[in-house]
């Protein structure tokens, strides 16, 4: 049931949309503070200091670069964990000016991660203010995060600490505000990441023809690769998106390397997969030595891992993702949950409760430069949603 009742909670879902205006330019602030993989730091260190007015206990940025606070509790309750990543996919010294475009009477927001993650991170701060401000009092403890690592190559590092450090069964409840739009995800669709490189001494193209060639045997690999048949239910992915090597038209590469990234929301169907994958670039080695068998140059290959995300479901009846979809159908947008890559992953292979909710409004080119997010006219619905939720699952004091 929803504590749709509760007078302080009324009064922060009502402050979320009479103060949405400050919610948006919490949001562009945010975003115009590089977080570039790996280096979050700055972004980290302004969220932590916007916490700080909002009555947040014991608030700190941990060992890998998470910031963590605590709302407290009344001690009746489970620990919810209300979080939104910092990082962006963006590297060091991309312009992240946000510029406000207010052509036909319409605001929109563009800058870099404008859409994710500067409104997830935007909205549990307009959540946290509300309630602290509303003075709404929960049965459970809120444990209050901004994640490192959520992107590429981050390999979710930020909420992996935190479900292997100090909080390791301790945690209730997950909730992730991470996109824009109105949705959830519910089922955690895991990915293996690779990097594959074939190696040899190179040569003249003409003066030394007769050896190994990495690139041929990259190429063997991939066309293996290219072949695959793979389940459509539970759907399972792969795709080879970056191909590198060679130093000219007239040389052997010494090197030839490719990075795959191979998906599924079924940890069974990936790990076949995976399986599939590393006989196909032993045997395009196998092949290429054997192309050339009078020859004595070496050829050999190295897999290194770029990231590896655990995949997991949970059933539709479970306890967070019937109060999403409740609370959602109670602010007039009904949703229905769908699998995807977020931090959610991680407590969701654990089997502990999770969730990825989006936080309104309309994002458009994610993951590039001419990012936007455009509040449209219900945007404070995010707010107002996370915040329910938040509420229902830690409970209401009385």
């Amino acid at each position: 049931m929803l504590p749709t009742a509760d007078r302080a909670l009324g009064a922060a879902l009502a402050q979320l949309r009479r103060d949405n205006g400050w919610t948006l330019e919490q949001q562009a602030g945010i975003c115009a503070i590089p977080a570039p993989p790996f280096r979050e730091q700055a972004r980290a260190a302004d969220y932590r200091r916007r916490l700080a007015e909002f009555g947040i206990d014991a608030l700190r940025i941990d060992s890998v670069g998470n910031v963590i606070g605590v709302r407290r509790g009344s001690g009746r309750g489970p620990l919810v964990v209300l979080s939104a990543h910092l990082d962006t996919v963006f590297p060091d010294g991309t312009d992240v000016t946000v510029r406000r475009d207010t052509t036909g009477g319409r605001v929109v927001l563009r800058g870099p991660g404008i859409g994710d993650d500067c409104r997830g991170l935007a909205t549990v701060l307009a959540v946290v203010r509300a309630m602290h401000e509303a003075r709404v009092r929960t049965g459970g403890d809120v444990l209050v995060v901004g994640t490192v690592g959520e992107e590429g190559a981050g390999n979710l590092r930020g909420v992996r600490a935190l479900f292997e450090g100090e909080y390791k069964g301790r945690i209730g409840y997950f909730i992730s505000v991470d996109g824009t739009g109105f949705g959830a995800t519910s089922g955690a669709v895991g990915s293996h990441r690779y990097r594959v490189t074939y190696s040899g001494p190179g040569g003249h193209s003409y003066g030394a023809f007769g050896m190994p060639n990495p690139m041929h045997a990259m190429g063997r690999a991939i066309a293996t690769i290219a072949d695959f048949t793979v389940p459509a239910d539970p759907r399972t992915t792969f795709s080879v998106s970056v191909v590198k090597g060679g130093t000219s038209v007239n040389s052997i590469p010494a090197e030839a390397a490719f990075e795959i990234d191979m998906r599924s929301e079924s940890t069974a169907a990936l790990t076949a997969l995976d399986a599939r994958f590393r006989a196909a670039i032993e045997g395009a080695l196998r092949a290429e030595r054997a192309r050339w068998p009078d020859s004595r140059v070496p050829l050999a290959m190295r897999l290194d891992t770029i990231g590896l995300r655990p995949a997991g479901t949970q059933p539709d009846s479970a306890h967070i993702v019937r109060v999403a979809v409740e609370t959602a159908r109670h602010l007039g947008f009904p949703i229905t949950p769908i699998a995807s890559s977020t931090d959610a992953n991680v407590p969701i292979a654990l089997g502990i409760p999770a969730i990825t909710l989006d936080a309104a409004g309309r994002g458009r080119g994610a993951h590039s430069l001419d990012e936007s997010y455009e509040d449209g006219p219900n945007g404070w619905l995010g707010p107002q949603w996370v915040a329910l939720v938040v509420a229902t699952l830690a409970g209401v004091a009385r």
